[in-house]
């Protein structure tokens, strides 16, 4: 596996992740414009040259929100989504956080694995089907 910046050889096979992966999937056009964002860390993981899966992260004042964490289905429980949290977690950031659906019970343990915590919920975040959110933080800032 190969982990590598989001780039327009990418933007295909993302955008198949995204439709597979998500109710509500980004547009190609979308993941295109982040190639470009100074804020947006974007990565891939390639697999044989194809990608297979992928993770958001936009990076404000040093406080990391991720995007999305994507994986194909029969790519799943190989590691590849922690190898992404580990790479992006590279980054300087105070904090981390993310929203996970309350039902995605793979994705909190793997986030609580990760150092993620459960901070609150958000009602009714997502749509397709409509259900609540974890917001999970991870505090990165090593003072104090």
């Amino acid at each position: 596996m190969n982990i590598e910046k989001l780039s327009q050889k990418h933007l295909d096979d993302v955008y198949e992740l995204e439709k597979i992966c998500f109710s509500s999937p980004w547009s190609r056009e979308d993941l295109e414009k982040q190639i470009d964002i100074d804020t947006s860390y974007f990565l891939v993981a390639e697999v044989d040259g194809k990608a297979v899966g992928y993770m958001g992260l936009q990076i404000f004042s040093g406080e990391g929100y991720v995007t999305n964490v994507a994986v194909l289905p029969e790519y799943r429980h190989q590691g590849i989504a922690a190898a992404l949290i580990e790479k992006q977690l590279e980054n300087p950031m105070d904090f981390i956080t993310l929203e996970v659906r309350q039902s995605n019970t793979p994705a909190i343990n793997l986030y609580t694995k990760m150092g993620f915590e459960s901070v609150g919920i958000r009602p009714n975040f997502y749509s397709n089907p409509t259900e609540n959110a974890i917001i999970m933080t991870r505090n990165l800032n090593k003072k104090g």
